[in-house]
């Protein structure tokens, strides 16, 4: 199953059978909307705070997924999600409460691909019958623990990103329909010395150009393989950086194949400076956009990069500069 020095290429692949996906009442006025199950009506969300309430759309997208599965939810042997807030305690407190044997997973923003390449795994070795994955996050839950809450009125420059306010879950199986996941890459931290937290695109594009350079070696394929290479959350400055890295290494991936998610969810003239960001980022456009593109015949083959800047309040304090990651899976109908 190891391919090459990063890459699990998985001998039984498992299927994608159901995805959830929520969002809030930013995220419908979107780019997307058709590919949401639901939508909050506020930020709120019938709580009394921004992390209970970014607890409850964990909650929420599990039991989408699980209803389209036509399951229970004691029939789901581990969940695997991560979150941004502090010690996962969204995504702890939603566990706490659906009861299924939980992994926490971290890797801000690359949590969602981390979590599907692990159940991918324990799928296909442990030969587990479902597995659960996502990942989420709130913009006014992540936006006062990493920058200043809203009511502040900070300026923001042009680099900076909005965070995405929903959850993205998938189910896999041993069996069933649906795409499947093929193959996963696992990212190394890249560190090339940024220091400015509203610059986490620029930060992250190396880490990002690392594992689709090493993921194609590995494989031994041509970029044209995949219909849609997918970035995470890099928006538009990451996205740029990246594929003029890709371009000047002779890697020929046109624009129209490279895709942000970051600049995927939401309307150019909506305020969200250079693009989307959050773990809840690449999760919703993977599991409800591209996952219905998958099933509906429109595309054949991905490759989803996650992409995370590692930083905290404390390095940011700290003046360390930012460790990003990225990491690979490559989904496929076969």
């Amino acid at each position: 199953m190891m391919t090459g020095k990063q890459t699990w290429v998985f001998d039984t692949p498992p299927s994608i059978i159901s995805t959830g996906v929520v969002g809030g009442p930013f995220e419908e006025k979107g780019n997307i909307p058709n590919d949401f199950d639901y939508f909050y009506t506020d930020q709120w969300m019938d709580e009394k705070s921004f992390e209970i309430a970014h607890q409850h759309m964990i909650e929420d997208a599990c039991h989408y997924a699980i209803e389209k599965a036509n399951l229970e939810t004691n029939d789901i042997q581990f969940f695997l999600h991560g979150d941004l807030i502090n010690q996962l305690t969204p995504s702890n407190f939603a566990a706490r409460n659906l009861a299924i044997p939980y992994l926490g997973v971290f890797n801000a923003c690359a949590t969602s691909m981390e979590g599907l390449a692990m159940s991918a795994l324990i799928i296909n070795q442990m030969k587990a019958d479902y597995v659960m994955t996502g990942a989420a996050s709130h913009n006014s839950a992540v936006e006062r623990q990493f920058r200043y809450p809203n009511e502040y009125g900070s300026q923001k420059p042009d680099t900076a990103q909005w965070t995405v306010t929903g959850a993205g879950i998938a189910i896999l199986s041993q069996n069933g329909a649906g795409p499947k996941v093929t193959s996963a890459t696992i990212g190394k931290v890249v560190d090339r010395g940024l220091e400015d937290p509203f610059n986490m695109g620029g930060a992250m594009a190396p880490a990002a150009y690392d594992t689709i350079t090493r993921h194609l070696k590995d494989r031994n394929l041509r970029p044209d393989y995949y219909d849609y290479i997918i970035t995470g959350d890099l928006a538009k400055f990451g996205r740029e950086m990246c594929l003029d890295l890709l371009h000047q290494n002779n890697y020929q991936i046109t624009d129209e194949q490279f895709i942000d998610c970051g600049l995927t969810i939401y309307k150019p003239d909506q305020p969200i400076f250079a693009g989307a960001s959050g773990p809840a980022c690449s999760a919703i456009v993977t599991y409800g956009h591209f996952i219905n593109k998958l099933s509906q015949g429109e595309c054949n083959r991905i490759l989803v990069v996650a992409t995370g800047a590692l930083l905290s309040p404390l390095t940011v304090q700290q003046k360390q500069t930012i460790p990003c990651i990225a990491h690979a899976v490559s989904i496929e109908n076969v």
